[in-house]
């Protein structure tokens, strides 16, 4: 072979590090390694907590049992994806806005979506419209919207930092017609997370979860902690020798005295609490009482309350009368802070309204009313 030839080795590499450069100096996409078995595992532990509570979210806004099961992790080809998705899906994509960066792609079936916005619209879910309006879209939007505001609230409990999303952006997505397909990542491998999910006896089908390679190993490498290999070099774990903890000791009186500082280890002791009884008011030092003369609250007289579905409100217009859960004649409700403290009647002084007090709450009353 001639000096000015190249090997096919060399090509290989040439290519390769082409590749690398456009990737932004990092590994070409195809030498990332596949999700292993405990990575599955990790991404499923993820999925199962965080939408388990958008379950719940989604249950609350439907007023019907919705039920998501432990999601199913794969590896797919971009190429493949209108074999995945053969027919219309409704695409809704979240960009993550703190705690990680990435989107989020959450696909679904378009007569399942159908199915959800009609129940969000007040309805019963038979009868959904056939092809997806706007305004379907925007419920089936704020649907989404509170699954995900909920499943990003338990990542956060996960990662143990703030975890927050942008409001989603919703498209019908059909592959075959390259229709909706614009937030679809780029990546020629992408990571699938298939929720079984049932609402009620309406629906029986599956919530897709489309994310990259790298945005899965970013979460399960942060749920996992990071590897020791991956520690710099000038990062070293020193571990100090810790002397055995003091034997615990009972107390002999009612209140917990406190423990001396311990270098390393903190003293534990069990705790002992006093009975409660009922205190002697007349008996309270009055300064510790005057501390708290000057706090600000907040009053709130509250006619009556109501609930509507977002079709009953789209129907609001000038003029429209609104039922509450009150009688008329029957007493406000008085609240401090939001909680229940006394009810009255209304009165008008010196074209004012205001409200005189007929009854002070009951302990029993205000545990009741505690939201």
């Amino acid at each position: 072979m001639s000096d000015d030839m190249l090997s096919q080795d060399e090509i290989n590499n040439l290519l390769k590090r082409v590749a690398e450069e456009e990737n932004g100096g990092g590994p070409a996409e195809e030498d990332l390694p596949a999700l292993d078995s405990i990575e599955k595992d990790a991404l499923g532990e993820i999925g199962n907590i965080s939408f388990g509570s958008a379950a719940t979210a989604l249950s609350t806004l439907l007023n019907q049992k919705v039920e998501i099961t432990t999601p199913e992790i794969s590896v797919i080809d971009s190429s493949e994806l209108n074999e995945e998705f053969p027919v219309p899906h409704v695409a809704v994509n979240v960009d993550y806005t703190a705690g990680f960066e990435g989107t989020n792609l959450l696909v679904i079936n378009s007569t399942d979506a159908a199915i959800i916005a009609d129940l969000m619209m007040g309805n019963d879910g038979t009868s959904p419209e056939a092809v997806l309006s706007e305004m379907y879209l925007s419920a089936m939007q704020e649907a989404m919207n509170q699954m995900m505001g909920s499943a990003s609230t338990s990542m956060s409990t996960i990662f143990n930092k703030k975890v927050d999303i942008s409001p989603p952006g919703i498209e019908v997505m059909d592959v075959g017609n390259e229709e909706g397909t614009s937030h679809i990542p780029k990546d020629k491998k992408l990571v699938k997370i298939a929720f079984h999910m049932k609402i009620g006896t309406l629906v029986d089908s599956y919530l897709m979860q489309i994310v990259t390679i790298p945005f899965a190993k970013k979460m399960v490498e942060e749920l996992m902690g990071t590897p020791e290999e991956e520690l710099s070099a000038d990062e070293h774990i020193v571990e100090e020798p810790v002397p055995p903890a003091p034997p615990m000791q009972e107390k002999t009186n009612a209140s917990v005295s406190e423990s001396k500082e311990q270098p390393a280890a903190s003293r534990v002791e069990n705790a002992a609490f006093s009975p409660f009884e009922e205190m002697d008011r007349g008996t309270s030092d009055p300064k510790n009482l005057d501390m708290l003369l000057d706090i600000s609250l907040e009053v709130t007289v509250e006619l009556g309350r109501t609930k509507k579905s977002i079709k009953d409100i789209l129907h609001f217009s000038q003029g429209s009368i609104i039922e509450l859960d009150k009688l008329a004649g029957e007493p406000v409700d008085i609240l401090v802070n939001q909680k229940l403290v006394a009810r009255g009647e209304v009165v008008v002084i010196d074209e004012n309204f205001g409200v005189r007090v007929t009854d002070i709450a009951s302990r029993e009353d205000r545990i009741r009313h505690i939201q």
